[in-house]
């Protein structure tokens, strides 16, 4: 039985109707799934975390090569269907819940296709904890600005705070033919690597709100894009635009300044902070 009838079968057995508003679509290709497990190179020491296990097909093929695998899933007759199909694997735990919200094991590596509508908060989440690798599938335009390059369309924030945290590569393009039901646009499948910063800043925190106040206008000169900034101070607009010329980079626009330059801007900034007791 070919891997999109079982699916229609087991949904049909489970009287479950996929759900859009969970982004319920099932990988039915059965190449891009030994790919995945392939690109993660398991071995019998490695505990892998899968987000939105579904029907369990990515689950098997995880438990037959890792030590351990700890698969989430948000949706109640999804995690029936998958308990009662991954019986028989011993070395895989189910946990029912919001991966946001849920305690989760200890993990070393990641592989999962999880529903487009958690991409960024499940990346921001990966970001902050520690794991050697993940392999992930994310809609296509996503994992674009996952590995944007400055002054391309989709460089931006997210793109900074990756390359902040971690090493990012698209493997390779995913049809949206290989889902069940079929998405509207195409995937990536995308590695991360933590690693740790290429490049050191005075203030972290200061850093990632610098970097989010600034992507918001992201095709005005930096002057002009830090001001709404500076008013967070209660700074006046006189003295706000002192400070913004006193910085390197002040005439560019942020989307076509490296990270490395944008942490020389932050620096900048909480050098003047500081200078004026604003900031520690």
């Amino acid at each position: 039985m070919s891997l999109l009838n079982e699916v229609k079968s087991l949904l049909r057995r489970y009287r479950i109707i996929p759900k859009k508003r969970l982004g319920q679509n099932f990988l039915v290709n059965e190449n891009i799934l030994q790919e995945m497990v392939y690109y993660a190179s398991l071995n019998s020491k490695d505990t892998v975390l899968e987000v939105g296990a579904g029907l369990g097909f990515l689950t098997e093929r995880l438990a037959e090569k890792a030590g351990r695998v700890i698969a989430v899933e948000i949706d109640d007759k999804l995690v029936r269907a998958l308990r009662r199909r991954l019986m028989p694997y011993d070395n895989v735990t189910v946990i029912h819940g919001d991966i946001m919200k849920v305690k989760i094991p200890q993990f070393n590596k990641v592989v999962s296709t999880p529903p487009y509508f958690i991409s960024s908060p499940l990346h921001f989440w990966l970001l902050n904890k520690r794991f050697e690798e993940a392999i992930l599938s994310f809609q296509e335009e996503f994992a674009r600005r996952l590995t944007a390059t400055p002054g391309s369309r989709d460089y931006g924030r997210l793109t900074v705070a990756t390359y902040y945290r971690a090493e990012a590569e698209i493997l390779r393009a995913v049809p949206k033919e290989a889902f069940w039901p079929r998405p509207k646009v195409d995937s990536s499948i995308v590695r991360l690597k933590p690693r740790n910063p290429p490049f050191s800043v005075a203030d972290e925190k200061l850093f990632f709100e610098v970097v989010n106040v600034i992507f918001t206008q992201k095709n005005k000169k930096l002057r002009n894009a830090l001001i709404p900034f500076f008013s967070r101070f209660r700074i006046p607009s006189k003295d706000s635009v002192k400070i913004a010329e006193a910085l390197p980079f002040y005439e560019r626009r942020p989307r076509d300044l490296s990270p490395e330059e944008i942490g020389l801007v932050v620096d900048g900034i909480f050098k003047e902070l500081h200078s004026m007791r604003l900031i520690r």
